[in-house]
């Protein structure tokens, strides 16, 4: 079986060394998670291969055999039917699909980003004694900060584990959706504001290693990159070292200030941040006079406050947080921000949607969902701009 894995990488990744200004590290990573990846995207591609070769050269050879000047090759133009040809063109592609369909259930569940490690690479497995290293993560515009609980301090472009340790990865956004991606370690995971997805992986060989963004969030998405040091216990302990002696501290204000849109932000180090400022950025309310999210949840789950609950609506505006400072998020036009488009918009017919999509019920004051009575089920009362 490994000489197998080893062929079939040689074989699909040959193709690609063509592609001369392509970068090989999804093919080539240091992380067990990455090299899982790597090898399912290395089975999956020579499964495929098993049937697409043997068509392609099928083709060329039929078409050589059966030209119109060999007059040696077979004539048979009542021919219609083989028993046997048809069991090989459907069993073949048949048992492809069941490899290829087991294959994608078990990744599926092993390479799941939730599910905790349970080895840190093919041969060896987690010690019993091993702590993890946690480590939270807010993509900001346009640049990552990243938090270790445990340690009490917190980076800004710059992240480091050591090697052949467990790293748990809980990741959220502060404004729009983006992507954590460090293509070494593992695929990449979506970072969204006000929600938190998670990644347990493991580096295995020290090295220096890119991390980006890997989904468009706005101008400076070029640039949102940042550095991820693969160190020894050693190494690690002497960075963590260093950022405590050269860090300044990130409390709300000094947060509410990174958090304002920049680019190529350089790497900021600090030697403490507030205990609760990740969850306050998950719960979207580490501006001052802001509601947290998990508090409106709660008090959805309750029934919700009334009429006398409309005082939240304020607390509850967090998108427009920067409009009164001049900084306006460079894809939001009107009605949000009051910016002009930047493109004339298409002139529609301003029932074309109730003639395209009959039996909608629209009402704009009372927000009914589609398909509800007239406003029968309107939004919580917090959120509802009438009451």
């Amino acid at each position: 079986m490994p000489k197998l894995v080893k062929f079939s990488r040689l074989l699909s990744v040959l193709p690609l060394l063509f592609l001369a200004g392509c970068n090989m590290v999804v093919m080539a990573p240091s992380g067990d998670i990455a090299v899982q990846q790597r090898d399912l995207i290395v089975i999956s591609t020579v499964l495929m291969l098993l049937i697409i070769i043997p068509v392609i050269f099928l083709t060329l050879f039929f078409a050589w055999r059966y030209r119109r000047s060999n007059t040696a090759a077979t004539y048979a133009p009542e021919w219609h039917h083989s028993t046997r040809l048809e069991i090989v063109i459907w069993a073949a592609p048949l048992a492809i699909i069941i490899a290829l369909g087991a294959v994608t259930w078990i990744s599926t569940h092993k390479l799941d980003p939730y599910r905790p490690l349970d080895r840190l690479d093919a041969a060896r497995a987690i010690p019993a004694d091993t702590k993890p290293l946690n480590v939270e993560v807010v993509a900001l515009d346009w640049k990552w900060l990243f938090f270790y609980p445990e340690l009490g301090i917190a980076t800004v472009n710059e992240l480091a584990a050591p090697v052949d340790m467990p790293i748990n990865f809980k990741i959220t956004a502060s404004s729009v959706m983006n992507s954590f991606y460090i293509p070494a370690l593992a695929g990449q995971i979506y970072a969204m504001p006000g929600m938190e997805t998670k990644l347990h992986a493991v580096i295995n060989r020290q090295g220096e290693y890119e991390g980006f963004s890997a989904n468009y969030s706005g101008s400076g998405f070029s640039h949102m990159r940042f550095k991820f040091h693969g160190l020894d216990q050693a190494g690690f302990d002497a960075w963590v070292a260093q950022v405590k002696q050269q860090g300044t501290m990130l409390n709300r204000d000094a947060y509410l200030k990174l958090e304002k849109p920049s680019e190529k932000e350089p790497v900021r180090y600090y030697a403490g941040a507030d205990a609760d400022l990740y969850n306050a950025i998950l719960n979207m309310c580490a501006a001052p006079g802001k509601m947290c999210m998990n508090e409106m949840m709660h008090i959805d789950m309750m029934g919700g406050g009334g009429k006398e609950s409309a005082e939240n609506r304020e607390k509850l505006r967090y998108d427009d947080r920067h409009a009164d400072e001049g900084i306006v998020a460079p894809a939001a036009t009107v009605p949000a921000t009051g910016a002009p488009a930047r493109s004339e918009p298409e002139q529609t017919d301003g029932n074309s949607m109730q003639h395209d999509m009959p039996g909608m019920d629209m009402q704009h004051e009372g927000h009914s969902m589609p398909g509800t009575d007239n406003g029968a089920n309107p939004a919580p009362a917090q959120l509802n701009s009438n009451n």
